[in-house]
């Protein structure tokens, strides 16, 4: 990720700042998608009584408070919601920034943690943890884009049978783009495209 020129919105004024950590972690499964080992990233599920987009597939992640970093914000909300204490040290990169429909303005902050590191989910924040082996992102037949009726846009996610489905965006086109600069080394951009209707509130 160190050539990566990173693309900042030029529209952030307009947009409420957030920011997610897309943490790269050893998995500690053994199963059909992987052995323990394997690296991955971390996914949750969003606690079901939570206000805002409760029971999606989600990056740990937030709001950026008064005088936060994007950087310091992830850092942040990945202690509150996993127990995972990592400092700036563990920070490999910060990709494209990504509009939502739902006014935010979110910088995804590539993270690494270290084998002995001690994960905690938050039960009122996180119904459940997955750790998706980075090979799901390569996966032939992801992403898949298509069109909808209510947008010029295009949409994008990922087919995920770890998770029985898909990860829609905003967090499938910032996986995406995790996948395209940091396993492929191409800096391909994703702030074109939508996410589904649903997920626009």
């Amino acid at each position: 990720m160190a050539d990566f020129v990173l693309n900042s919105a030029a529209n952030g004024q307009e947009l409420k700042r957030a920011a997610v950590a897309i943490t790269v972690v050893a998995r500690d499964e053994d199963d059909a998608f992987g052995r323990p080992g394997d690296a991955a990233f971390l996914l949750t599920r969003r606690a079901p009584k939570l206000r805002a987009h409760a029971g999606q597939l989600a990056l740990p992640g937030g709001r950026v408070d008064a005088g936060e970093t994007p950087q310091q914000a992830a850092l942040r909300e990945l202690d509150e919601e996993l127990g995972l204490a990592l400092d700036e040290s563990h920070i490999l990169g910060t990709l494209d920034d990504y509009p939502t429909r739902s006014g935010y303005l979110i910088a995804p902050v590539v993270l690494w943690a270290p084998l002995e590191a001690v994960i905690t989910p938050n039960p009122a924040e996180v119904a459940h943890l997955f750790r998706i082996p980075l090979a799901e992102l390569r996966r032939p037949e992801s992403p898949e884009i298509f069109s909808i009726p209510e947008s010029d846009r295009p949409v994008i996610r990922l087919p995920t049978p770890m998770v029985n489905g898909h990860i829609n965006a905003p967090t499938a086109a910032m996986l995406y783009q995790f996948r395209e600069v940091a396993l492929e080394g191409r800096a391909t951009r994703v702030d074109h495209f939508d996410q589904p209707v649903w997920a626009w509130r």
